[in-house]
């Protein structure tokens, strides 16, 4: 039933294709490869970025091995991560950062058919469209010659090379560092991909010589509707709240910033500023950015990040998210929707229902929380 659905996706596919102008040649040389791979939904519904604490994800993303590779690869890549550093205006530790959790440092660049898995993706399931449009965009650089489709090889999710360009990150910012005539992301020598990273974050305005976050301390009976990317504020102002570094010391002015608690107020809590931001683009998910940073500060000999999550925080499952808005709607705090996927929506309606009962308003949906309504719902 799944497969003769997918060949119907598949056959109007081939319709929206030609009509974005790709040629009837190069479907017919990809067809193949345009195939369901049953596995993928799997992955997808269990990312490690949004099952894990933030402490569990940092410390399976930076490990101390992981740390001593990147310190070897610097070693070995000095010259060439100091040249695109200095080119492209982007500190040479956060292109490693990225390139070390992306890939193992060019170790894993992932071996699915990135036209098997955006297929996949695109008949159905969670961003269908987004990945409809990915897929385009791979027939796309197949069509202009930068790559056969056989070599075409990523992760589940259709992330190319070494620093697993999605195909249209691919097509804006990749760069042919060597002068070679291609842009190879995918080959074993890591010069274009590594300034392909370094294009991107400079194109999306990062700023030399400044942090993502800092790790923070938050005065008791801090007021956690202020909490959140959507509230900036100047350093001096949260100062004037009481909030300092991890150690105690002030913060530094490093401009606008938010107060980000990334597994409630039971974790760590984290100033965040435009550099965040940027790197948010390059993934969305904070426990992501968070290890990024992280992994840069150990690099350059930095400090892990101090508050621990406790063990019994426990983070919820796609269905188990599901239900915590389900309930949340039920009791009159509309999460505009109930997909299973954490967003800006749910976090404001459950911040609501927590402030209304009396609860920490962190806005954080956790085991503890989701069995909390589960007794007051029914």
């Amino acid at each position: 039933m799944l497969e003769e659905e997918f060949m119907d996706w598949r056959q109007g596919f081939h319709g929206r294709a030609r009509q974005a102008g790709l040629s009837a040649q190069t479907l017919e040389l990809c067809a193949s490869y345009l195939r369901l791979e049953p596995r993928i939904h799997e992955k997808q519904s269990n990312q490690a970025e949004f099952t894990l604490t933030i402490s569990q994800y940092v410390n399976r993303a930076v490990p101390e091995s992981r740390i001593r590779k990147g310190r070897a690869q610097y070693r070995a890549n000095r010259d060439l991560l100091n040249r695109i550093s200095a080119k492209y205006s982007v500190d040479a530790q956060v292109i490693l950062a990225i390139w070390g959790i992306e890939t193992n440092y060019g170790a894993t660049r992932g071996d699915w058919s990135v036209l098997s898995a955006l297929a996949t993706l695109a008949h159905a399931g969670h961003r269908a469209s987004f990945f409809e449009e990915q897929l385009i965009a791979a027939l796309e650089i197949i069509e202009a010659g930068d790559i056969a489709p056989a070599a075409m090889l990523g992760s589940w999710a259709g992330a190319m090379g070494h620093g697993q360009f999605i195909p249209t990150s691919f097509q804006q910012f990749a760069v042919d560092n060597d002068g070679d005539g291609r842009r190879d992301i995918w080959g074993d020598d890591p010069e274009d991909g590594l300034a392909s990273i370094a294009n991107y974050l400079a194109q999306h305005g990062w700023q030399m010589s400044r942090p993502c976050r800092v790790e923070v301390q938050l005065p008791k009976g801090f007021d956690f509707e202020r909490a959140g990317l959507q509230t900036k504020r100047p350093v001096p102002d949260w100062s004037a709240l009481g909030v300092v570094a991890a150690d105690g010391a002030p913060v530094p002015d490093y401009g606008e910033s938010s107060v980000l608690l990334p597994s409630g107020a039971r974790g760590p809590a984290f100033l965040t500023f435009t550099n965040f931001d940027v790197l948010r683009t390059y993934n969305r998910a904070d426990a992501y950015v968070i290890a990024v940073g992280c992994l840069a500060d150990r690099l350059q000999g930095g400090k892990p990040i101090v508050k621990q999550c406790p063990d019994d925080l426990v983070i919820l499952k796609r269905d188990e998210m599901r239900e915590l808005q389900e309930r949340l709607i039920n009791a009159g705090y509309d999460t505009l929707g109930a997909d299973g996927f954490f967003g800006p929506n749910t976090a404001k309606a459950l911040r609501s229902y927590q402030k209304d009962h009396g609860l920490v308003a962190d806005g954080f949906g956790s085991g503890a929380m989701l069995d909390h309504l589960r007794a007051k719902t029914g």
